[in-house]
């Protein structure tokens, strides 16, 4: 976190939102790569479908992130 003047309004919530986005940007790294060694189509789809899950779930911490800042 860069410093700032005055603290964030709710410190808790923005360090679990920046965990989040965090820990599923890493997770969609980690399909993807499972992505590109699948080799059925339902398998792909499933791991396409979970990744845009995750990113839906990113896109929502990082508006929230900016409410709180």
């Amino acid at each position: 976190m860069a410093d700032r003047l005055l603290p964030p309004d709710d410190p808790v919530a923005e360090e679990v939102l920046e965990w989040t986005i965090e820990r599923d940007s890493e997770d969609v790294v980690q399909l993807m790569g499972w992505l590109v060694d699948s080799s059925s189509r339902r398998e792909r789809r499933v791991l396409i479908n979970r990744a845009l899950d995750l990113l839906d779930e990113i896109r929502h911490a990082l508006v929230r992130l900016d409410e709180l800042r």
